[in-house]
């Protein structure tokens, strides 16, 4: 008979009853659950189970406190001591149109901060960092802790995979939640985040979490809860962390997809492009910049006089890509246009990531190949005046049996009407420390909330 140490002593199923039945689990149980997970002793049918509980049931604020412990705990936790610059990390819950981490770790790096950005690849309408990085020739995501360190001492910015030895229990249950409708759950998404990001070790973290249709909170009141989780799960094990809610019911920039989101990066390295990506990345470095010890320092000048474009050529290289090699073009294009004439109310952000997706710029499943060159140029913005006939999008992509799903997702992503619309603020709130005690609830039915 298998040796068991007294934390092995409890019964999974009792443990599923238990949150089934809307009762806490205790710290020990939570943290026996996700070891014994982690080292097979409980199956991936149990944790499922387990899981949906949670799900349906909720958390309250000391079992997610708990559970992110838990998961720390189940791998290496790393350090960037030692490179003679703060390290801070920033974080995107995620939304179409999101290439903020391009231009912000070069602009970072050029201002003195270390920024060790572990980043994730998309799926579904949402895209990921490192698909989009993989555009450019020669470029690669995965490095070792030491390769990661020595490109972050060199380069002040590294963007890169986790490596396995990261929260593994988080990877694990992620892959379960995936394909068992659990990705939705307010105390899962919290934990998941923040127990990488603690393990990771930077000095502090900022947080963007995105609201509306093309991001995976719908609500700003749901966001909000998120944020304030997030920020005392940071306090809690002494990463200083902040949080700014940014409104995704548009796409961020004009670009969607992989190849051509580096290229309206490269834009704003410039000192052009959009001013929604060119504004929440400015905003972001301040809040990093604060974090760091520097809250006085302008970081608009480092994109304007070149430092910030020169950084991110100097990251590029650092990971074995080429940053003036040509980036992938599409051999397929076609352009949606307006069918009548008005003023621009609404354009849906995740219609537009639902359209690059079945392009092919995103995938249906982990390990699915993706169309670097597939996207979607996004030609107006709300309050635009468009005549029939008037250019809406710019479609491209490799395969021409994708153009019509991509098509039919466009066709109603825009939304006219006579007057223009009322304008919302891009960053519709930031959450601290102190707010985050305020507003992040204890109750049960407050950490229930869903992003479906």
């Amino acid at each position: 008979m298998q040796d068991r140490t007294p934390l092995e002593a409890y019964d999974v199923v009792d443990l599923i009853a238990t949150k089934r039945h809307a009762r806490e689990l205790a710290p020990a149980e939570i943290a026996w659950v996700v070891d014994a997970f982690t080292r097979g002793l409980v199956a991936p049918e149990q944790m499922s189970a387990l899981l949906m509980a949670i799900v349906i049931q909720g958390m309250g604020r000391r079992e997610i406190r708990d559970l992110t412990a838990a998961m720390i705990a189940s791998g290496e936790r790393l350090s960037f001591a030692g490179l003679g610059r703060p390290a801070i990390d920033k974080h995107s819950t995620g939304g179409v149109g999101d290439k903020i981490t391009l231009p912000l770790v070069p602009l970072l790096a050029a201002l003195g901060v270390a920024v060790p950005q572990l980043s994730g690849r998309g799926l579904g309408h949402t895209g990921g960092t490192l698909d989009k990085l993989e555009s450019i020739p020669g470029w690669r995501a995965d490095l070792s802790n030491d390769e990661m360190y020595r490109a972050l001492r060199d380069t002040g910015g590294v963007i890169c995979a986790a490596g396995p030895g990261l929260a593994p229990a988080d990877r694990a249950m992620y892959a379960l939640r995936d394909v068992t409708g659990t990705v939705a759950s307010l105390p899962l998404i919290a934990s998941s985040i923040m127990s990488k990001k603690i393990a990771e070790g930077a000095d502090g973290l900022v947080l963007d979490v995105k609201f509306g249709s093309g991001a995976f909170v719908p609500s700003l009141t749901e966001a909000r809860e998120l944020a304030s989780t997030m920020v005392q799960l940071g306090d809690d094990s002494g990463l200083r962390t902040v949080a700014l809610l940014t409104d995704m019911d548009a796409p961020l920039g004009r670009a969607v997809g992989n190849a051509n989101e580096v290229r309206e990066a490269v834009d704003v390295l410039h000192g052009g492009g959009p001013a929604d990506v060119v504004e929440l990345t400015l905003s972001l470095a301040r809040e990093m910049l604060a974090l760091a010890g520097m809250p006085d320092l302008d970081p608009g000048p480092a994109l304007a006089d070149g430092r910030a474009l020169a950084a991110w050529r100097r990251i590029i290289v650092a990971q074995g890509g080429d940053p003036e090699a040509a980036l992938p073009v599409a051999r397929e294009t076609e352009i949606v246009r307006a069918s009548a004439t008005g003023i621009v109310q609404r354009v849906d952000a995740r219609a537009v990531g639902v359209g690059a997706w079945r392009l092919g710029a995103g995938r249906a499943r982990p390990g699915d190949p993706v169309d670097h060159a597939a996207g979607v140029e996004v030609l107006v913005r709300p309050g635009d005046t468009v005549r029939a006939g008037d250019p809406l999008f710019e479609v491209n992509c490799d395969d021409p049996g994708r153009l019509a799903r991509g098509l039919e997702s466009l066709a109603t992503a825009v939304e006219l009407g006579a007057a223009a619309p009322v304008e919302r603020p891009l960053i519709a709130g930031r959450i601290a420390s102190a707010d985050a005690s305020s507003a992040a609830s204890s109750a049960r039915s407050a950490s229930r909330s869903t992003t479906a």
